[in-house]
């Protein structure tokens, strides 16, 4: 009995460690509701969730909590995953500016998708020569570890190469959307890591009919954040938004269309504009349920740059329309 005891103790030791070593981590919570944020041990921004098998994998970015500059100070992307929206496994930092040689600052907003046994981790980033540009990670993983492709795979070189979202349809085409101040995409290729350099980068028109009249530099609500997707044969595209008047923070709004490609038509206001100047829209259906993340400021020491991941569920309307979603104090437990 006693060897087994110790035997016990030292297998529960050994899982730790390599636990600790790998960087996974469970996070512990409520029983049955998982109050937000959902990560409250370092700050996160940017949700991105991806669904695979029964499990929601959530990217995020990692806001430092040391500044540089007195801006945003980020250097990678992290994973969390759930099976049932309240018990919470961190995989720690899978990917980062270490592991891309060319760029040199603001690891911000990803998007991740899986492709014929693969995973692309799509993330924008500073590049050492100036300008912003979209890098793609790769992993036989959802977790990672993600290793870079060696080059930029959008770079326009100006500010509006961030932001990437992507989706696969249902006739094989990959799309990524991605832009600030104005909405644009590219047609992948199968391979995931190149595009259609013959019909090359789309500007989606940026017209009060599809994004409402707004203060952000299009004359739009249309800001930043895009996420797109697909469902009951309705496409959608959510995004960060400013509203008309003095600049505000961001709410999240949405416009919906008939094709992958437009046009767009705006829908209304997702979410109303909270404390943080920021905001990010990631959705996801998950056994059942819907849910929008976001992210706010509400841990201690929040701050515009100090950000906290969070999520809400919501029911769609018959028509595919979705009503207002108020920001809330977390979810309950699913099967």
């Amino acid at each position: 009995m006693k060897k087994t005891i110790i035997f016990a103790a030292m297998l529960c030791l050994t899982t730790l460690a390599a636990a600790q070593k790998s960087g996974v981590k469970k996070m512990s919570e409520e029983k049955n509701f998982h109050k937000n944020p959902i990560i409250k041990d370092i700050y996160t921004a940017d949700p991105a969730p991806m669904v695979y098998g029964d499990t929601l994998y959530l990217y995020t970015t990692h806001d430092e909590d040391k500044l540089v500059n007195d801006f945003y100070t980020m250097y990678d992307w992290r994973c969390f995953s759930t099976k049932d929206m309240v018990n919470w496994t961190d995989h720690g930092k899978i990917f980062s500016l270490d592991d891309i040689e060319w760029a040199d600052d603001r690891a911000w907003a990803p998007q991740a998708i899986e492709r014929n046994g693969k995973f692309y981790l799509y993330c924008p980033v500073h590049k050492k020569n100036g300008g912003m540009a979209i890098a793609v990670g790769v992993s036989d993983s959802p977790v990672g570890p993600f290793k870079d492709i060696g080059q930029p795979l959008v770079d326009e070189g100006d500010w509006n190469d961030i932001d990437p979202t992507v989706f696969i349809d249902d006739d094989g085409q990959a799309y990524l959307y991605f832009g600030n101040p104005e909405l644009r995409y590219v047609l992948l290729n199968e391979d995931m890591i190149s595009y259609n350099k013959k019909i090359g980068v789309m500007k989606i028109p940026m017209t009060e009919k599809s994004f409402a009249k707004g203060s952000h530099n299009t004359g739009t609500t249309y800001g930043e954040g895009p996420w797109f997707y697909k469902r009951n044969g309705l496409y959608y595209m959510v995004y960060a938004a400013f509203a008309e008047g003095e600049k505000r923070n961001e709410h999240l709004a949405y416009s919906t269309a008939k094709t992958a490609r437009g046009p767009w038509e705006y829908g209304g206001v997702l979410m109303e504009e909270g404390p943080c100047f920021t905001n990010h829209p990631g959705i996801a259906d998950f056994k059942g349920h819907s849910y929008l993340f976001y992210h706010t400021d509400e841990l201690p020491g929040g701050s515009l740059f100090h950000r906290s991941v969070c999520v809400a569920e919501f029911k769609y309307n018959d028509d595919g329309s979705i009503t207002t979603i108020n920001m809330c104090d977390g979810v309950s437990a699913i099967k």
